[in-house]
């Protein structure tokens, strides 16, 4: 579909301060709806009614019909012999695409089906029926376009126009008439009705548009996403280069955790987000010596100060991040270790005011320690482990959480 622009109508100019919006940019491929073509231009039209290719000309910044016109319209009449003098009339002005009625029920029939352009009722006498069929005429367009009525009638009274107008009429003309005024009137009124087709053309393209910009925003979010969760994986990779079975531990953190802040009832995004972050709760460690991490006895105080540098090392790591899954990340680097009654580090934050999907990790994380070998001990059996995290509730861990633990498959974690 092509159209044209009147100078008269400056296109509007963004402010630089400004960030373009999406319908910025869907303004920045649309065509626009006028040019700044000073001359008038004939244009092809395809009606959406219709199907058919129609010359349409611009003048004055208003789209019409070209002179020989291809306009759908019902002519509906008392008698035969109104009907044929207003084709006749009709005619004579370029319209050829005429159609008939003398009776209600087939011209409301005709106007669903043929899906006319305009709508002339010539009633010399408007009576009950004959306004009632006015009123289901203006019903006929189901499509939700404008269909304009024009009335003409031998009744003057304002009672007969008021009524006309209050259920449709879009005009009203008193016989005897002027033929020039009603060709006047007749392509008024198809102004109108074009006006109305070419803007729902327009929104209807506009909406096309803004679901294929949607669809490929939310495809690009997804893929961020997914790049997203990928980093924080490599990342997980990264830190197992240090230590080997660091990395399987932080794996299985990561379905236990998952599984625990599932039974706690958060919702699903939430726990695809503490699976996802688990990994990373010892990422600080990777500033850790060697000598530390696997070293057979027990630390030193200075050792153990050392190794408790790794919840600050980790939640630097993982600072400023923008995204939801980073930041859940570096809370959970950073509180992990913190305890339900105030005796854990690096803060000493006791209660609620430990983050809660690092009050699930501390679970997962001692239960899974207890259950396997590391340099400094030997792996406990499932029950004497869960013996432990339930002696440590309230003091260690939230008695909530440890409650929910109780309830896992707790041989599937290990």
């Amino acid at each position: 579909m092509t159209l044209a622009l009147s100078p008269s109508v400056p296109l509007p100019r963004h402010r630089a301060s400004r960030r373009p919006s999406l319908f910025d940019s869907l303004k920045s491929v649309c065509p626009p709806l006028r040019s700044a073509q000073p001359a008038p231009q004939t244009v092809l039209h395809q009606n959406p009614l219709d199907g058919g290719a129609l010359d349409l000309r611009i003048e004055d910044g208003v789209l019409h019909r070209a002179r020989h016109r291809e306009a759908k319209i019902i002519l509906v009449g008392d008698t035969d012999e109104s009907l044929g003098s207003l084709c006749e009339l009709l005619r004579s002005d370029g319209y050829s695409r005429l159609r008939c009625a003398t009776e209600a029920y087939a011209a409301v029939n005709l106007a669903r089906s043929w899906k006319p352009d305009l709508v002339i009722l010539d009633l010399a006498r408007p009576h009950r029926a004959g306004l009632e069929m006015l009123s289901k005429m203006a019903q006929a367009a189901d499509d939700g376009l404008f269909l304009p009525i024009l009335m003409l009638s031998g009744d003057a009274s304002d009672k007969v126009r008021l009524r006309a107008l209050s259920l449709g009429a879009c005009d009203f003309l008193l016989r005897p008439f002027n033929p020039s005024e009603v060709g006047l009137r007749v392509r008024n009124l198809l102004k109108a009705r074009w006006c109305q087709l070419e803007l729902s053309e327009r929104n209807g393209w506009l909406e096309a548009k803004l679901r294929e910009r949607t669809l490929e925003i939310e495809r690009l979010q997804s893929e961020l996403k997914e790049a997203q969760a990928e980093m924080i994986v490599r990342l997980a990779l990264a830190a197992e280069m240090h230590d080997p079975e660091t990395g399987h531990h932080t794996r299985r953190v990561g379905l236990s955790a998952s599984l625990l802040a599932q039974s706690v009832g958060l919702h699903e995004r939430e726990v695809q987000m503490i699976q996802l972050a688990a990994p990373l709760h010892d990422i600080g460690k990777i500033a850790i010596p060697d000598e530390l991490l696997l070293k057979p006895g027990k630390l030193s105080p200075e050792e153990w100060d050392e190794m408790k540098t790794h919840c600050r090392i980790g939640a630097q790591v993982l600072a400023c991040g923008q995204a939801d899954l980073v930041q859940v990340a570096q809370r959970i680097a950073l509180f992990h270790h913190e305890h339900w009654d105030g005796s854990g580090y690096p803060m000493g934050l006791c209660q609620e005011q430990i983050p809660l999907e690092a009050r699930i990790l501390a679970v997962a994380d001692v239960f899974d320690a207890l259950t396997h070998e590391r340099p400094y001990k030997h792996a406990w059996p499932i029950d004497e482990a869960l013996h432990e995290i339930e002696t440590q509730s309230a003091r260690h861990f939230d008695p909530q959480i440890v409650a929910a633990f109780r309830e896992l498959p707790h041989e599937e974690l290990v």
